[in-house]
């Protein structure tokens, strides 16, 4: 009786190891399936900025000379997209090495609900994002034809996208969610030929 209840335990360990063994095989070949795929269109090295007076306008049809000193393409909407330009400025801030830019576009919809659009130069600056936002459960839209980042804090919700030339940054209130897709579609990015 003794031997067989010995047997029994020989058994059960071996078995245990056994399923050990197969469930570690499985864990490893699940995370190598998993491997995260390595980023490609990460922004190049950008060349920090000489220091510039800011430009602050009033109209929307002095927006040229805002994209025009601007170092990358500055995100605005589309003509006749239906929203209200409110007031720009584009001012300089500290970077590693000397200075980025950041220029601040507010524009409200239709119904009078409020909107920033952020251009930041460099492109890597990710450091001058405001603080305080978590990650969403919800992913943002495709902007520029990269995914966006979707973040909240309290009632706003902020996007934002890198490319190659620019950070770009929209922060609105959640009351705004259900028009994020249409308004997503609307921008651009405007930039001014130099006649070189």
């Amino acid at each position: 009786m003794a031997g067989g209840k010995k047997i029994w335990k020989t058994l059960l360990k071996i078995l245990g190891g056994v399923l050990t063994l197969l469930l570690l095989v499985l864990c490893a070949a699940s995370l190598i399936l998993a491997k995260p795929q390595e980023k490609t269109d990460t922004p190049a090295d950008q060349p920090p900025l000489s220091a510039s007076p800011a430009i602050e306008i009033q109209q929307e049809s002095d927006l040229f000379q805002l994209i025009s000193a601007f170092p990358a393409p500055v995100m605005s909407f589309m003509s006749g997209s239906g929203k209200t330009f409110v007031s720009a400025v584009s001012a300089d801030t500290a970077v590693s090495g000397g200075f980025g830019r950041i220029a601040t576009l507010y524009w409200q919809t239709a119904d009078g609900i409020p909107m920033i659009l952020q251009s930041i130069y460099p492109a890597g600056a990710l450091n001058l994002l405001e603080t305080g936002y978590h990650f969403s459960v919800e992913s943002g839209p495709m902007l520029f034809g990269s995914p966006s980042v979707r973040m909240e804090k309290n009632d706003t919700v902020r996007l934002h996208t890198t490319t190659d030339q620019g950070l770009y940054v929209i922060t609105l209130p959640r009351s705004a969610d259900a028009q994020i897709p249409s308004l997503s579609r609307s921008l651009q990015l405007f930039t001014v030929q130099s006649d070189d």
